[in-house]
């Protein structure tokens, strides 16, 4: 094959990449401007479609992720993406369909424990890449957080005063007003044993999700939270999910 022809089609896996990444925001771009189930239905085609990229985007990073972190094992994409269908029952917010389109990439799935990586692309510069505990799960599964950071400080302190992790990351949650009964109050991570969840998020511009490297920065950035999320893993090491 001549320089040419290799360059040729690299252009048009560029072209693909960006084509198939900007098919994926402009469908959720227009279910978020028509979020009703008529709309939906009228137009779940294109869904098929976007869909069908997304998952194509969520194997690729399977396989990139699985490079540096061995512990993920490679689930099929459906394995590990969620419905666009919201659970209205109790919630203020009735309109049926959440517009982005998320996976977990994880030691067990999708599952949030033990924690992995997570991918939300939804338009106007509100897509993110996430890792760690989003979530107030159950009381056993805070309780060993805090416990663990109580008792691994330093390790903690190390983790997130690292230059490249604290350029790009502060650890974020919902929290208690006060450190919570029965831990030092004076503790150098105080601040984190009044979580109730422990995450990261990475904001994501629209042109990088449309970059033609977006999975190669992707996959740098959920490398740069693989010791936070180690350090979680750890801490939850032994906790069983409730069964449904």
């Amino acid at each position: 094959m001549n320089n040419q022809s290799i360059n040729n089609r690299t252009m048009n896996n560029r072209t693909m990449n960006n084509r198939t990444m900007n098919n994926m925001l402009e469908y959720l771009s227009a279910l978020e401007n028509n979020n009703n189930r008529d709309w939906y239905n009228a137009n779940k085609e294109q869904f098929k479609n976007a869909n069908s990229e997304f998952e194509q985007l969520i194997e690729k990073l399977v396989f990139s992720i699985g490079q540096f972190d061995n512990s993920i094992i490679p689930y099929s994409p459906k394995e590990l993406t969620f419905r666009l269908a919201r659970d209205t029952r109790f919630s203020n917010d009735k309109t049926p369909y959440n517009p982005s389109f998320r996976a977990c990439i994880a030691p067990a799935g999708k599952r949030p424990i033990p924690v992995g990586y997570y991918i939300s692309i939804a338009p106007n510069n509100c897509s993110f890449l996430g890792g760690g505990l989003h979530e107030p799960l159950f009381k056993d599964a805070t309780t060993k957080m805090r416990d663990y950071i109580e008792s691994h400080g330093n390790e903690f302190e190390t983790i997130l005063q690292n230059e490249d992790f604290s350029a790009h990351f502060s650890v974020k949650g919902e929290s208690l007003k006060n450190v919570p009964h029965g831990y030092d109050k004076t503790h150098p991570q105080a601040n984190y044993l009044k979580l109730k969840s422990w995450y990261l998020q990475f904001p994501l511009s629209d042109s990088t999700v449309l970059s033609e490297d977006f999975v190669k920065e992707a996959t740098r950035v959920f490398c740069l939270m693989k010791p936070f999320n180690d350090y979680l893993n750890a801490a939850l090491k032994g906790i069983q999910m409730p069964k449904r």
